[in-house]
């Protein structure tokens, strides 16, 4: 977890601002939402908004006070309670790519397996820049689909001691999650902290789907945390200009939260964002944008506004493969995701192909980006010793300062040291096979898994967790 303390990079004026304010109140009192779940429709109802149907029209002000209850930073707890964190503030939280139906693994791109699910989980637990594995970190499909969150979740509970991210597929699965969760953690516990944090995207444009809706109102329920998240790729789920899109993610995102409010007021939530735009050319999504840097640092600033810890960035591309287009579109994410001060980072590392493909090459490049940040985004102490006055008294003038005192004093952690990056000569790298950077870390994920420690649980837990698992799949595949 890092603690970012740089001063934000903030782009919108109040003029802007109030025209943002503007925007999204008309959306959700002349438009409205639709709503596709019941309960949810009560709740509203009864809260005192215009109910039609599925459609529901807001009290723009009324949502303001529903969102005043959300706090403004949480913690989250993790098996580990060394590695549990804080959301919110200036702490910046990441977790690794989530979605994925395919991986890649260096030049074959294949359907994800389960084995490959406990293997990123095996990454993400071992490199400390992720704090959290996230969900799914890739969709195992050779698993059955209605049982099949039951294994992620055990997977994610047993191969790393990080906080992770619940199913949300349907409310039977969220329940799910919340008994296993009861089983590590007891209930009192996670309803005092959350332990489980989730994401509810919107079916954009103007809609929550039932399914969404359902693990929403499980999760609100019991007080553990939801990522509130308007999925828009401008052209297609949202209108061509980014104004439109920031009222209408405004819009969408204050109105799931101030339903979970409604729920239960005071449950945490993140004001979530997922946006960029469509290749107008070929209708496909694109993906470490100009566009897209520039909503994360009005959304940053958005949130703050609204006194709301946010979502945001990751190592975004759309390339295919782990090149140089993959490197420039992740790092064109991953910068603005720092400078806007990001508290929840998702897909932080392994995405490729526009969320299609989970690649454990990508995964650690990526880590090597996060690395380079986290170096960055941190105070520069200027004092008499950092002066180092002593070295200049001793090298004086026209020599070298690679045998002074100072030097041979720090030399092993005076400079960021590469995970992947190579510094040889031609010479020296083509006498040790010419690799690339995919191909480096390709070596590096294979020897980080031979690495890996699984960390330690209670054998009866384990087993208690293994026989939920267990009954559940027998009972759902009745």
């Amino acid at each position: 977890m890092l603690v970012n303390d740089l001063p934000r990079y903030e782009i919108l004026d109040e003029a802007a601002l109030e025209e943002l304010d503007r925007g999204w109140r008309r959306i959700v009192s002349e438009l409205g939402i639709d709503f596709l779940h019941e309960e949810a429709l009560a709740v509203l109802a009864d809260a005192g908004q215009d109910v039609d149907g599925q459609l529901v029209r807001f009290d723009p002000d009324w949502i303001l006070e529903q969102v005043a209850k959300a706090p403004s930073e949480f913690d989250l707890q993790a098996r580990n309670p060394e590695r549990s964190v804080h959301i919110g503030g200036n702490h910046m939280v990441f977790s690794a790519v989530y979605g994925c139906p395919f991986v890649r693994e260096g030049l074959e791109r294949r359907d994800a397996t389960y084995a490959d699910f406990e293997n990123l989980v095996r990454l993400a637990q071992a490199f400390p820049q992720l704090d959290s594995p996230g969900g799914t970190i890739c969709e195992p499909n050779d698993k059955p689909l209605d049982s099949r969150h039951l294994d992620m979740v055990y997977a994610l509970l047993t191969l790393s001691d990080k906080p992770f991210m619940g199913s949300v597929t349907s409310g039977p699965n969220a329940v799910d999650t919340i008994a296993m969760a009861e089983m590590v953690f007891g209930r009192e516990s996670i309803e005092e902290t959350p332990a489980i944090i989730s994401l509810i995207n919107v079916n954009s444009p103007l809609r929550y789907d039932d399914r969404m809706l359902a693990a929403l109102l499980e999760y609100a329920r019991v007080g553990q945390a939801t990522v509130i998240t308007p999925f828009l790729l401008m052209g297609a789920m949202s209108p061509v200009s980014i104004p439109a899109t920031l009222a209408q993610q405004v819009a969408e995102a204050l109105a799931g939260i101030a339903l979970v409010q409604a729920i239960r007021p005071g449950c945490p939530v993140v004001f979530g964002s997922f946006l960029s735009n469509t290749d107008m050319q070929s209708g496909s999504p694109s993906f470490g944008t100009p566009e897209s840097a520039v909503g994360l640092f009005c959304t940053g600033q958005i949130a703050r506004r609204y006194g709301l810890p946010f979502r945001g960035g990751g190592a975004l591309t759309s390339s295919q493969v782990v090149d140089a287009q993959a490197g420039y579109e992740s790092m064109m994410s991953l910068w603005p995701t720092f400078l806007a001060g990001t508290n929840f980072v998702m897909h932080a590392a392994g995405w490729l192909e526009s969320a299609l493909v989970s690649c454990y090459e990508k995964f650690v490049v990526d880590v090597e980006q996060l690395r380079m940040l986290h170096e960055v985004f941190q105070p520069l102490r200027i004092d008499e010793e950092a002066l180092a006055y002593s070295a200049h008294q001793e090298v004086g003038q026209g020599g070298h300062f690679l045998g002074a005192a100072h030097t041979l004093e720090r030399f092993r952690e005076c400079f960021y040291r590469p995970l992947v990056s190579s510094t040889e000569n031609y010479e020296r790298w083509n006498r040790n096979g010419g690799r690339d950077a995919a191909t480096r870390a390709s070596e590096i994920w294979r020897k980080t898994l031979e690495e890996y420690e699984e960390p330690a649980m209670e054998p009866d837990l384990r087993a208690e967790l293994k026989a939920y698992v267990d009954r559940r799949r027998t009972e759902l595949g009745d």
